[in-house]
């Protein structure tokens, strides 16, 4: 799963030379130059992460991080603060506003993209892009492999994204709900039975290693990993 990181950014050269480096990062970049468009693009779809200019036309970046936080769709939702304003003050005004990292200008393009691979690593490791183990089930998001004692497991792209979340979130339940929201995004609407559809593939591309018994049923809640 390619991570969505939403740039807002009003000045155009800051901006390219951000997105730039997403995208030969790996990541899938959306641009924003003010917060009403940031705010627009996020209604339409929510990103993985948000990488916020302080000092934007109209209303500032601080106002709409604290806009996010008090909006349970956007509260979790991952914030980078790239602003020029370098003082102690400003910085502890931005993360008391809710911003998970601050990044002062100039900046270095490859530290941004560490302080993202960083900031997702601890909010939602699926998205970081590193490789992931469970026993001998070796998962590895850069490559698009699945292996168990070493075979390959083929896995169809749904079913790769639905393991790499079970697999980084392993012992809770999670419901149907849930799993769309996180695997599918909330943007896109489909039926919650669909995941059914989906759990059933992945127990079946699991079952010759017989890690398949490590996608559970819970009776009238969902479906949890087994990590032990």
């Amino acid at each position: 799963m390619t991570p969505t990181i939403l740039v807002v950014e009003d000045e155009p050269a800051i901006q390219e030379l951000v997105v730039i480096n997403l995208k030969h990062a790996g990541f899938l970049a959306v641009r924003a130059s003010s917060a009403e468009e940031a705010d627009s693009a996020i209604r339409a779809a929510l990103p993985d992460l948000v990488i916020l200019d302080w000092m934007l036309p109209g209303q500032s970046g601080v106002a709409l991080a604290k806009k996010l936080r008090a909006d349970e769709r956007t509260r979790e939702l991952p914030i980078i603060m790239l602003t020029a304003r370098v003082h102690e003050e400003d910085k502890v005004q931005g993360l008391e506003a809710g911003a998970d990292d601050y990044v002062t200008k100039p900046f270095s393009p490859k530290e941004l993209v560490a302080r993202v691979r960083a900031v997702l690593r601890r909010r939602a490791p699926h998205l970081a892009g590193e490789a992931v183990e469970v026993g001998d089930l070796a998962l590895n998001p850069a490559t698009h492999r699945v292996l168990a004692a070493g075979q390959p497991i083929d896995l169809g792209p749904t079913e790769f994204r639905l393991l790499f979340f079970f697999m980084t979130h392993s012992e809770r339940v999670y419901t149907r709900a849930q799993l769309l929201d996180e695997v599918w995004g909330d943007h896109v609407f489909i039926e919650e039975r669909t995941v059914d559809v989906h759990i059933r593939r992945l127990r079946a591309a699991l079952e010759s290693s017989g890690h398949h018994e490590r996608v559970e049923t819970v009776r009238g809640t969902g479906y949890r990993f087994r990590g032990a």
